[in-house]
């Protein structure tokens, strides 16, 4: 990839018809090729979209979504949970598209609207094989806060919840465009 390509990416922030299907059939797929993740993880990405939609059209949640092309290359949401807390989710980079600095762009964009959103704290979940995300979470202060071993994405696994106080914030530079 080079910088004209970077420069064609676009990011919006409205969902559109096949978005969501194709945000939960990108995280089946790759997640499939790069880790075994089964059936029960695209079902479990279903459920959280299911949810996700539903509290959207309520303007609680937020998306990100990255296109080249008209292609989505990559998302990043963000869910209500309560006044204070969000979720962060379907944070996901297409591999030809990895280690341009889309994800830290999208995980920038999703703090700063965390933060302007008047959040005190957010958390995610992700797993122990997914080591590049942890870098970037922890990154951007983050910092693991329980494990446990589940079967949920179709195979036994070490889910780990991150969190982060909106006061940590302040540890690394939000990228403003």
């Amino acid at each position: 990839m080079n910088a004209s390509i970077l420069s064609q990416i676009i990011i919006r922030t409205e969902l559109r018809p096949g978005d969501l299907g194709y945000i939960v059939y990108r995280h089946a797929k790759i997640f499939w090729n790069e880790n075994s993740y089964g059936l029960d993880n695209e079902k479990y990405v279903m459920s959280a979209m299911l949810e996700f939609y539903e509290g959207y059209l309520l303007k609680q949640n937020r998306i990100w979504l990255c296109e080249n092309n008209g292609q989505i290359i990559g998302s990043i949401a963000l869910v209500h949970r309560s006044p204070e807390t969000a979720q962060l989710r379907f944070f996901l980079i297409e591999p030809s598209y990895r280690g341009m600095g889309i994800g830290k762009r999208l995980l920038s964009l999703f703090l700063t609207d965390l933060s302007d959103s008047g959040y005190k704290n957010c958390y995610l979940w992700t797993t122990d094989e997914l080591e590049i995300a942890a870098s970037l979470y922890e990154g951007f202060g983050f910092k693991i806060v329980e494990e446990k071993r589940s079967k949920t994405l179709g195979k036994s696994v070490i889910e780990q919840r991150y969190e982060l106080l909106l006061h940590q914030i302040n540890n690394y530079q939000i990228i403003k465009k």
